[in-house]
């Protein structure tokens, strides 16, 4: 089993138990970089060629773990480790807090897609 499916796991087996360790309000308020990309209906990645994962709905803690990958070069995406290298620990535990409480289909300002 890969690192980051051990990861995975064990978040999902973590995420029923504690609420994220961030503050939902200061995670909305820092999303909108996230939604240039997450929050576009069928919006596709130029390289490698997928479809943005949606962040609403997602486990914090798996959000934490992959944001802390790409900072660390683990995971490897140019634009997601230039994102990532820029945030506090704290910043990623607030966008973790917001887009796990964010209803699937949402958009960062709480709206949802169409």
């Amino acid at each position: 089993m890969t690192k980051i499916a051990l990861l995975c796991a064990i978040a999902l087996s973590l995420s029923g138990v504690a609420q994220a360790a961030g503050d939902a309000a200061k995670g909305q308020a820092k999303s909108s970089t996230c939604a240039g990309c997450h929050e576009i209906p069928g919006w596709r990645n130029a390289y490698p060629a997928y479809r943005e994962p949606k962040l609403a709905g997602q486990h914090a803690d798996y959000i934490v773990s992959a944001l802390k990958a790409y900072k660390s070069g683990e995971r490897q995406h140019p634009t997601m480790h230039a994102i990532a290298a820029s945030l506090s620990d704290q910043d990623m535990q607030d966008l973790a807090a917001y887009f796990s409480r964010a209803p699937q289909g949402a958009n960062q300002t709480g709206g949802t897609q169409k």
